[in-house]
């Protein structure tokens, strides 16, 4: 759904936090932080939410679809993924991106501070750069594209 007015935006960031808080204090205010800065350093990127079986999945893009993702926060019961697609081109002097999948790479957001790492910036940066569209320069919105009817626990020990 895409939130066209004050009421459905309200409704639709309401709708995020609900998701947000059905995890651990600690990942959830990890999560929350870590939005919050890349809303602040990318003002025009839509953030698709999917509240998917596994995890629940924020991502960045310049347009509506999920395809044109350039970057996702992916969350788990025990951590928190900065998910680069495609990762695999990304220039990483640092060596910090993991993952040996065949578009993918990503970095453990073990602390939000890393977002402010030099080698952090420096592979968002690159991300976009190589992005397909470009991004704007504002006006992004959060948009809600689908929620899993049957997920995974989305704290550790929780039964299923």
């Amino acid at each position: 759904m895409i939130p066209a007015d004050p009421a459905d935006i309200d409704a639709t960031g309401a709708q995020v936090e609900a998701f947000i808080a059905r995890f651990t204090p600690d990942i959830a205010e990890r999560v929350r932080a870590g939005r919050a800065v890349l809303r602040a350093r990318l003002p025009g990127a839509n953030e698709l939410v999917y509240d998917n079986y596994n995890a629940l999945a924020i991502g960045y893009a310049p347009g509506l679809k999920s395809t044109g993702a350039i970057l996702s926060l992916a969350v788990y019961p025990r951590n928190i993924l900065l998910y680069f697609l495609p990762g695999i081109g990304l220039p990483d002097p640092e060596g910090m991106l993991q993952g040996d999948g065949r578009q993918g790479r990503y970095v453990c957001l073990t602390q939000v501070a890393l977002l402010d790492e030099p080698a952090i910036r420096a592979l968002i940066a690159a991300a976009f750069d190589q992005a397909s569209a470009p991004l704007p320069p504002a006006g992004g919105r959060t948009i809600v594209k689908s929620i899993a009817a049957r997920q995974r626990p989305r704290r550790p020990g929780e039964p299923a």
